[in-house]
Protein backbone atom coordinates (compact mmCIF):
# COMPACT_ATOMS: atom_id res chain seq x y z
CA UNK A 1 0.00 0.00 0.00
CA UNK A 2 1.39 3.53 -0.82
CA UNK A 3 2.45 5.13 2.33
CA UNK A 4 0.86 8.42 1.81
CA UNK A 5 -2.63 6.57 0.97
CA UNK A 6 -2.22 4.69 4.52
CA UNK A 7 -1.09 7.90 6.60
CA UNK A 8 -4.68 9.54 4.80
CA UNK A 9 -6.63 6.65 6.23
CA UNK A 10 -9.42 7.58 9.39
CA UNK A 11 -7.68 5.19 11.49
CA UNK A 12 -4.27 6.30 11.37
CA UNK A 13 -5.40 10.16 11.52
CA UNK A 14 -7.14 9.17 15.26
CA UNK A 15 -4.33 7.58 16.26
CA UNK A 16 -1.98 9.97 15.58
CA UNK A 17 -4.56 12.73 17.19
CA UNK A 18 -4.84 10.81 20.20
CA UNK A 19 -1.02 10.37 20.40
CA UNK A 20 -0.52 13.84 20.09
CA UNK A 21 -3.24 14.80 23.02
CA UNK A 22 -1.28 12.02 25.32
CA UNK A 23 2.11 13.92 24.87
CA UNK A 24 0.44 16.96 25.42
CA UNK A 25 -1.42 16.05 28.34
CA UNK A 26 1.84 14.44 29.27
CA UNK A 27 3.98 17.84 29.24
CA UNK A 28 1.33 19.87 30.84
CA UNK A 29 1.36 17.45 33.90
CA UNK A 30 5.43 17.58 33.90
CA UNK A 31 5.03 21.03 34.38
CA UNK A 32 2.63 21.08 36.81
CA UNK A 33 4.69 18.73 39.01
CA UNK A 34 7.67 20.51 38.05
CA UNK A 35 5.89 23.86 39.33
CA UNK A 36 4.16 22.06 42.41
CA UNK A 37 7.76 21.29 43.40
CA UNK A 38 8.91 24.24 43.60
CA UNK A 39 6.26 25.93 45.33
CA UNK A 40 6.14 22.90 47.93
CA UNK A 41 10.06 23.84 48.28
CA UNK A 42 9.59 27.32 48.66
CA UNK A 43 7.23 27.20 51.21
CA UNK A 44 9.48 24.15 53.56
CA UNK A 45 12.07 27.15 53.14
CA UNK A 46 9.79 29.36 54.36
CA UNK A 47 8.46 27.59 57.69
CA UNK A 48 11.96 26.21 58.11
CA UNK A 49 13.23 29.73 58.29
CA UNK A 50 10.76 30.66 60.69
CA UNK A 51 10.98 27.88 62.76
CA UNK A 52 14.83 27.90 63.01
CA UNK A 53 15.80 31.43 62.71
CA UNK A 54 14.77 34.94 64.50
CA UNK A 55 16.19 37.89 64.06
CA UNK A 56 17.94 40.40 66.27
CA UNK A 57 19.01 43.52 66.76
CA UNK A 58 21.77 44.91 69.48
CA UNK A 59 20.62 47.06 71.97
CA UNK A 60 23.25 47.22 74.68
CA UNK A 61 26.94 47.53 74.38
CA UNK A 62 27.44 44.81 77.01
CA UNK A 63 29.33 42.37 73.69
CA UNK A 64 31.28 45.74 72.17
CA UNK A 65 33.53 45.53 70.48
CA UNK A 66 32.44 42.23 69.35
CA UNK A 67 29.19 43.29 68.42
CA UNK A 68 27.91 46.91 68.52
CA UNK A 69 24.52 48.77 68.99
CA UNK A 70 22.16 48.64 66.13
CA UNK A 71 23.61 45.55 64.39
CA UNK A 72 21.25 43.16 63.03
CA UNK A 73 21.74 39.29 63.28
CA UNK A 74 19.84 35.83 62.85
CA UNK A 75 19.43 33.53 65.71
CA UNK A 76 20.03 30.12 64.96
CA UNK A 77 16.77 28.89 67.35
CA UNK A 78 17.37 25.05 66.23
CA UNK A 79 20.79 24.25 66.75
CA UNK A 80 21.14 23.29 70.54
CA UNK A 81 17.66 21.31 70.03
CA UNK A 82 20.32 18.45 68.75
CA UNK A 83 23.51 19.64 70.44
CA UNK A 84 24.46 21.81 73.25
CA UNK A 85 26.22 25.40 74.12
CA UNK A 86 29.84 24.81 73.86
CA UNK A 87 32.67 27.20 75.26
CA UNK A 88 32.92 31.04 73.47
CA UNK A 89 29.39 30.10 71.88
CA UNK A 90 27.44 33.64 71.60
CA UNK A 91 24.01 32.84 72.66
CA UNK A 92 20.70 34.69 73.37
CA UNK A 93 18.69 33.84 76.77
CA UNK A 94 15.96 34.73 78.55
CA UNK A 95 16.13 34.73 81.95
CA UNK A 96 13.27 32.74 82.73
CA UNK A 97 9.88 31.02 80.55
CA UNK A 98 8.05 34.21 79.70
CA UNK A 99 7.25 35.01 76.37
CA UNK A 100 7.19 38.46 77.31
CA UNK A 101 10.72 37.91 79.12
CA UNK A 102 13.80 40.51 77.50
CA UNK A 103 16.41 38.77 75.66
CA UNK A 104 20.10 39.22 76.38
CA UNK A 105 23.29 38.25 74.72
CA UNK A 106 26.69 37.28 76.30
CA UNK A 107 29.37 34.26 75.49
CA UNK A 108 29.49 30.63 77.08
CA UNK A 109 32.14 30.85 79.31
CA UNK A 110 31.36 28.00 81.89
CA UNK A 111 29.87 24.35 80.66
CA UNK A 112 27.82 22.25 83.35
CA UNK A 113 29.86 20.65 86.12
CA UNK A 114 32.32 23.05 86.15
CA UNK A 115 32.67 25.64 88.63
CA UNK A 116 34.17 29.44 87.49
CA UNK A 117 35.84 32.40 90.14
CA UNK A 118 36.93 35.93 89.08
CA UNK A 119 39.85 36.51 90.36
CA UNK A 120 42.19 39.39 90.06
CA UNK A 121 40.22 40.43 86.99
CA UNK A 122 40.89 36.96 85.28
CA UNK A 123 38.38 33.71 85.10
CA UNK A 124 39.15 30.64 86.42
CA UNK A 125 37.33 27.72 85.38
CA UNK A 126 37.63 24.29 87.76
CA UNK A 127 40.53 27.00 90.04
CA UNK A 128 42.52 27.04 86.40
CA UNK A 129 43.02 30.40 84.88
CA UNK A 130 40.93 30.36 81.21
CA UNK A 131 42.66 31.80 78.96
CA UNK A 132 40.46 33.90 76.43
CA UNK A 133 41.29 34.65 73.03
CA UNK A 134 40.50 38.00 72.02
CA UNK A 135 42.07 41.71 73.72
CA UNK A 136 38.95 41.81 76.34
CA UNK A 137 39.51 44.10 79.17
CA UNK A 138 40.45 42.56 82.59
CA UNK A 139 37.56 42.85 85.04
CA UNK A 140 37.01 45.18 87.88
CA UNK A 141 33.99 43.49 89.37
CA UNK A 142 33.62 39.74 89.92
CA UNK A 143 30.36 39.94 91.21
CA UNK A 144 29.25 37.13 92.73
CA UNK A 145 32.15 35.25 90.82
CA UNK A 146 34.50 36.45 93.35
CA UNK A 147 33.77 33.09 94.49
CA UNK A 148 33.22 29.61 93.42
CA UNK A 149 30.23 29.45 91.15
CA UNK A 150 28.71 25.77 90.88
CA UNK A 151 27.11 24.90 87.42
CA UNK A 152 24.31 22.04 87.68
CA UNK A 153 23.54 19.87 84.89
CA UNK A 154 21.84 22.45 82.41
CA UNK A 155 23.47 25.37 83.73
CA UNK A 156 25.88 28.07 82.03
CA UNK A 157 28.09 31.25 83.69
CA UNK A 158 27.96 33.70 80.39
CA UNK A 159 29.77 36.85 80.08
CA UNK A 160 29.78 39.95 77.64
CA UNK A 161 32.45 41.04 76.07
CA UNK A 162 32.41 44.34 77.04
CA UNK A 163 33.18 42.91 80.66
CA UNK A 164 33.18 46.13 82.62
CA UNK A 165 29.92 47.15 81.25
CA UNK A 166 27.46 43.79 81.00
CA UNK A 167 24.88 42.46 82.82
CA UNK A 168 25.51 39.12 82.96
CA UNK A 169 26.26 35.77 85.53
CA UNK A 170 28.01 37.68 87.77
CA UNK A 171 24.71 39.30 88.51
CA UNK A 172 21.39 37.92 91.04
CA UNK A 173 19.52 38.79 88.31
CA UNK A 174 20.83 36.75 85.57
CA UNK A 175 22.95 34.42 87.46
CA UNK A 176 23.46 30.84 86.26
CA UNK A 177 21.59 30.29 82.63
CA UNK A 178 19.27 27.19 82.43
CA UNK A 179 19.72 25.65 79.25
CA UNK A 180 15.65 25.49 78.66
CA UNK A 181 15.97 29.51 78.57
CA UNK A 182 18.52 29.40 75.93
CA UNK A 183 16.78 31.00 72.53
CA UNK A 184 19.79 29.70 70.40
CA UNK A 185 23.11 31.15 68.73
CA UNK A 186 24.10 34.18 67.63
CA UNK A 187 24.71 33.07 63.76
CA UNK A 188 24.93 35.62 61.22
CA UNK A 189 25.20 39.03 60.27
CA UNK A 190 22.54 40.73 58.70
CA UNK A 191 23.76 44.22 58.80
CA UNK A 192 25.58 46.86 58.59
CA UNK A 193 26.15 44.88 55.24
CA UNK A 194 30.31 45.55 55.76
CA UNK A 195 29.77 42.98 58.10
CA UNK A 196 27.54 40.72 56.95
CA UNK A 197 28.70 37.40 56.86
CA UNK A 198 28.87 34.24 59.49
CA UNK A 199 29.90 35.13 63.19
CA UNK A 200 33.01 35.10 64.08
CA UNK A 201 34.35 34.71 67.49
Amino acid sequence: MNIKKWKERPGFRETKGRLETHLEDKKTRNIFNWVFQIIVTLVFAIVVGIVMFQSVTIQESSMEPTLTVGEKLFVNRGIYKVSSPERGDIIVFKTNGSDEAALHIGRVIGLPGETVQISNGRVLINGEIYEESGNLPEMTNAGLASSSVSLENGEYFVLGDNRNNSEDSRYADIGNVKKKYIVGKLWFVISPKDKSGFLKG
